[in-house]
């Protein structure tokens, strides 16, 4: 390398080593973490063995310090490090986190069969905390971040650990304005549809087989809305998912369920309310209704906590921009019309 000429300035850098048995988890298959690395940092990294180089601005450098350092004790703690690993370090360190991206990419929730769940971003992280801390919890936000997935694997954590003696699990039987009687088949094959997705997240947390063990016996109970009019639910930890298709009587009848030694997670996306005849949606309204009640906590997650696909981030994103597109474009009609009575009078 060439020597710098008298009065040329040098950039800032740092040299870290790193652990021998953490190289090739940080660097990834044919170094595919490293080039993911040198694409989202803007400090320059250059690897040679287990010594790694940092040169940049001074700000630069840190923060990748803080990128490699928060990765070689994910991969310390025998965590997998991988291109997702790796984006949400860099999305957690970048939104200013003072929480530390290890320690929520290695909350494990509950593990089967070699899979384990646990959150993997910073407000899926707050989510299951509140759960932990409170006994009713409302999770709200778009598709794919984790809402029901992760209370269905808080249910099953307390039920394993016998801090409650039964999950029950529940949803608004009627959704895009279909009647359920006009689905062919029994009671039980017009509501099969709607509870579907409630069995799925079930069978990757519980053995499938001895799903219908438990739930005969009780301690396991997937059923419509409906089917909790009347009941005092005790000892049990209670999902209410697709919440947005509530009405507010709705959402009153199914929170006053609650009995001694429960806890209630209510899942919904408000941007996709199917209630018919424009009726207001209970998730709506109940966040102004019990806003700063005791042991009652709002988990709001947004397109930065999607894990499906990367697309269906950017599509939320898209939809909430084209919304705000057409309100202001509605906004503005209503005011034209407005202006214009108003001149002819």
């Amino acid at each position: 390398m060439a020597g710098t000429a008298p009065g040329e300035a040098t950039q800032p850098g740092s040299k870290i080593s790193l652990p021998d048995t953490a190289v090739l988890a940080l660097l990834g298959s044919s170094d595919e973490n490293l080039r993911l690395l040198e694409e989202l940092l803007t400090a320059d990294v250059h690897v040679r063995g287990n010594e790694l180089t940092l040169t940049g601005e001074p700000a630069d450098v840190a923060f990748a310090e803080r990128v490699f350092a928060e990765l070689v004790t994910l991969a310390g703690k025998g965590q997998p490090v991988g291109q997702d690993a790796v984006r949400r370090t860099v999305a957690m360190l970048s939104a200013g986190t003072e929480e530390s991206p290890a320690e929520v990419l290695s909350l494990n929730i509950i593990s089967r069969r070699g899979r384990t769940i646990r959150p993997k971003t910073l407000n899926q992280k707050h989510y299951v905390d509140a759960i932990d801390a409170n006994t009713v919890v409302f999770g709200i936000g778009p598709a794919g971040t984790g809402k029901t997935y992760l209370a269905m694997a808080k249910a099953v954590q307390a039920l394993q650990a016998k801090q409650v003696s039964r999950i029950i699990l529940t949803r608004p039987a009627v959704e895009a304005g279909e009647r359920l009687g006009y689905l062919p088949g029994t009671l039980y094959d017009k509501i099969d549809p709607y509870l579907r997705p409630l069995y799925d997240a079930l069978h990757d947390m519980v053995d499938p087989e001895s799903i219908p063990r438990l739930t005969q016996a009780g301690t396991i109970e997937v059923a419509p809305l409906a089917y909790m009019r009347g009941r005092t639910l005790n000892d049990a930890f209670i999902i209410l998912d697709e919440a947005q298709n509530t009405t507010p009587e709705q959402m009153k009848m199914f929170l006053t369920r609650l009995g001694f030694g429960s806890k209630i997670v209510v899942t919904g996306d408000i941007t996709q309310i199917d209630l018919p005849g424009g009726q207001r949606s209970g998730l709506k309204v109940v966040r102004d209704i019990l806003e700063g009640v005791d042991d009652v906590h709002f988990s709001i997650l947004t397109s930065q906590d999607v894990v499906r696909h990367r697309l269906v981030g950017e599509i939320v994103d898209a939809y909430d921009r084209w919304q705000v597109v057409q309100d202001n474009a509605e906004n503005g009609a209503a005011g034209q019309r407005a202006h214009t009575r108003k001149a002819r009078r």
